[in-house]
């Protein structure tokens, strides 16, 4: 079972949206093993992947994180900003150097509340963002664990 493309930056923000949304970007850069956050860490920032691959993890009870996803140049990486209560639901750690635009997010929060229109469309973006972590979420685990539950 494949899962679909992550949703691109460009893909759902007018030019508009993304010169204002870069206004308030930093550029940073992450080495390769880098933890940029930690499952149930405080979610006060996100990416746009410039260069790069950062990989998606979940914490398994007497095992090691398990790796669900990765996020490459020109996806979005974290949604948890957006959603009370601000928390990371997965960890994230820089498989390759990655260079990033980093995002505060109250800053974001704050823009998308003074414009609706720009809300709406990041929304949208972090929308199916999230909606394709889930399904790789899903699918990883299943490869992982199906066999265990099967009967085999």
């Amino acid at each position: 079972m494949s899962t679909p493309t992550s949703p691109r930056l460009g893909a759902g923000l007018s030019v508009d949206h993304r010169d204002r949304l870069m206004q308030c970007a930093r550029r940073v850069d992450f080495p390769e093993g880098t933890r940029l956050f930690e499952e149930d860490g405080l979610a006060e920032r996100f990416w746009f992947i410039r260069t790069g691959t950062v990989t998606l993890d979940i914490r398994v009870p007497g095992r090691r994180p398990t790796v669900i996803d990765t996020v490459n140049a020109g996806e979005l990486l974290g949604w948890s900003w957006l959603f009370a209560p601000y928390h990371w639901h997965f960890g994230a750690e820089a498989m390759t150097r990655v260079r990033a635009y980093e995002f505060d997010a109250a800053t974001v929060r704050m823009m998308m509340d003074a414009d609706p229109r720009l809300g709406s469309a990041l929304g949208h973006v972090v929308g199916q963002v999230l909606a394709h972590r889930l399904v790789s979420a899903r699918v990883r685990l299943l490869d992982l664990y199906a066999a265990h539950g099967s009967g085999m």
